[in-house]
């Protein structure tokens, strides 16, 4: 045989194709449970633990009373005055206090006894001292005359009468306080606090107490916030202090100053149907 021929022999074998493979897959049976199994049934069962959803936060800004949680402890009620003072008058006072008043920076005890600086400034007025984390501020009865006017027109609108007045000085956006409530004894059972706002607005939180199940954790928690224009006044009463916690948050974006005057009634002893301050940390 010719070199030729030999090589388109051996050329012509390469080219033809080879038999196929019997395919392996027909007549094979779909595994139960594989993707082309054909359709299933899926069955819902109920959750043992009912799905609970995060409140949303509501927000109050219109002037009106509200009556923000009942419960077994009473009626929670705010009432929120906008506009209170007039803005010439408003200014006037702001003005007046922010220069005239004792302002200066109070020295907080943690509950192991760890000094901290609160993170605002402060002064006191009244015929008694007032206690609360663990550091003191002692009685002062001169009253500046602009906080005598103030407390008699509060007074005439809420129908309660207060002797104490707290005052607190917001120097900027990241002045703050934590969260808290006014509930020392010495303020008595449901005290009513009036706070009047001077100054640039800043939001004020409150968040309701979780029951005791719950074992402090507020995640489901209800919340509302409040922001607190120049002039504005707003009264918390009945259990709002045993019942829910309020805060002013620090903010990081440019805020003016801000005046925050809670008028309050303090009581010589502590009141019998009240418990010992629970000690928790306000900053």
């Amino acid at each position: 045989m010719s070199d030729k021929r030999q090589r388109a022999r051996v050329q012509g074998s390469w080219a033809k194709p080879g038999a196929k493979p019997a395919s392996s897959v027909a007549g094979r049976q779909p595994t139960p449970g594989s993707w082309n199994a054909g359709p299933r049934t899926y069955e819902f069962h109920q959750p043992a633990d009912p799905v609970r959803v995060i409140p949303v936060e509501k927000a109050i800004e219109e002037a009106g009373d509200y009556e923000i949680s009942k419960g077994p402890t009473g009626v929670s009620r705010l009432r929120l005055l906008p506009g209170f003072l007039p803005l010439e008058e408003a200014d006037w006072m702001f003005a007046t206090l922010l220069a005239e008043l004792p302002w200066s920076q109070k020295t907080n005890y943690g509950t192991m006894g760890e000094a901290y600086d609160e993170p605002r400034l402060t002064c006191w007025y009244g015929e008694l001292p007032y206690t609360y984390s663990h550091s003191t501020m002692q009685a002062n009865p001169q009253w500046h005359p602009v906080l005598i006017t103030l407390r008699q027109a509060i007074e005439q609108e809420t129908s309660h009468t207060f002797n104490s007045l707290l005052c607190n000085l917001y120097r900027d956006g990241k002045d703050s306080i934590a969260w808290h409530s006014d509930d020392e004894a010495s303020l008595g059972p449901h005290p009513s606090i009036a706070s009047l706002s001077l100054g640039d607005t800043r939001v004020f939180s409150l968040r309701k107490k979780p029951p005791l199940e719950e074992k402090g954790d507020y995640t489901y928690a209800e919340k509302l916030r409040i922001p607190l224009s120049h002039g504005t006044l707003l009264i918390m009463e009945g259990c709002t202090q045993e019942d829910w916690q309020h805060q002013v948050a620090k903010e990081y974006h440019d805020r003016g100053p801000r005046i925050n005057l809670t008028f309050r009634t303090i009581y010589p002893e502590p009141h019998p149907s009240r418990m010992d301050n629970n000690g928790e940390l306000r900053q």
